[in-house]
């Protein structure tokens, strides 16, 4: 088992970790739009399922080894704390689309669909934390219920875009989802190559990082919920900042969005996946009270999110919408509780 507690190797390593996350997720930003097109997807759906699961690759095996390694509370600190994190990051996002409030101008019923399953999935853990001590086979049921709901959710999804029972109201500066005749021409092949060797790359750095976080908890004594929320969540996060800044840039305003939702929709199996992986029993048991909080911290900054795209301000003091600055107050509100706890 790979151990870094140097100094030197833990700078460097998250450093290295950092920079190589930051170059895949703009060239997976610019693959997933193209997908997008070829696919039939659309811009929210291959978000959620091509961009936001990818991206969160690095994040995951961050957990998991985690998990392995006894560190539960870096886990699902990590974990959830990426969740806010990425949430968070559409508020830098909105700030760089000057046109309109970016939760105006991606209006998509899709990623409505994914805000509430998202909600359904933390829900769900945070009701696991209650009754800690149920298990099968070392694992909660609760995390075989998270499976089914988030598998359960994407048809739903699915069947948003094909068969919308509800649309928004199209407005001068509604971005719409159509896609670019050149995509459609391009061979489906070397492109999923691609972005599976992306992918690789993505899920690799996290293994590296997790590696440097276990050495800063044994050699510095650093808090595991601090660590996995402030400082693992947000360098494995930065794919989804990467992505979603270069897809509003590219005007692919719903994949941006749909990106952060759905990335943040698979980031829940973090959880399950850390479940498993930790071999003392359910994880549930041995965390926190400060990942209970983080957990219904990020439920209330979700409920935000929806809100913001349910209403559809168009422009907000300083060209930014309410839900922009509920979730900055949120986020730094909830960090500065975090670090008293």
């Amino acid at each position: 088992m790979l151990v870094i507690d140097s100094p030197i190797a833990l700078l460097a390593t998250g450093a290295i970790t950092a920079l190589l996350i930051v170059f895949t997720g703009i060239r997976l930003s610019k693959v997933a739009d193209i997908l997008a097109d070829r696919t039939g997807l659309g811009e929210a759906l291959a978000g959620a399922l091509m961009l936001g699961a990818v991206t969160s690759l690095s994040g995951l095996v961050t957990s998991v080894t985690a998990a392995s390694r006894g560190l539960p509370e870096l886990a699902i600190s990590n974990a959830v704390g990426g969740i806010a994190a990425q949430t968070v990051f559409l508020v830098i996002a909105d700030l760089s689309y000057r046109r309109a409030n970016l939760e105006h101008a991606a209006a998509s019923l899709e990623n409505m669909m994914q805000g509430a399953l998202l909600i359904a999935c933390l829900s769900l853990a945070l009701a696991a934390m209650s009754v800690p001590d149920i298990a099968i086979f070392s694992i909660h049921p609760a995390s075989i219920a998270i499976v089914a709901l988030y598998l359960g959710g994407l048809p739903l999804v699915r069947g948003a875009r094909e068969v919308p029972g509800w649309r928004p109201r199209s407005t001068i500066e509604t971005s719409m989802d159509e896609p670019d005749p050149d995509n459609e021409e391009r061979p489906l092949r070397p492109l999923m190559i691609e972005f599976l060797a992306l992918a690789a790359l993505t899920a690799g750095s996290g293994y590296f990082l997790a590696a440097a976080a276990d050495g800063a908890v044994a050699r510095y004594g650093v808090s595991e919920a601090l660590l996995g929320a402030f400082a693992t969540a947000i360098v494995t996060s930065l794919p989804e900042l990467v992505t979603t800044l270069a897809a509003v840039r590219r005007g692919a305003l719903a994949l941006a969005i749909g990106g952060i939702i759905g990335g943040n929709s698979f980031d829940t199996l973090f959880i399950v996946a850390s479940d498993i992986a930790y071999r003392e029993g359910p994880i549930y048991a041995d965390i926190a009270n400060s990942q209970q909080f983080l957990m219904t911290l990020t439920i209330l900054m979700t409920a935000i999110l929806v809100m913001g795209l349910l209403s559809r301000q168009r422009q907000g003091p300083g060209g930014i919408g309410f839900e922009t600055i509920l979730l900055i107050v949120a986020y730094l509100g909830g960090a500065a509780i975090l670090a008293l706890l």
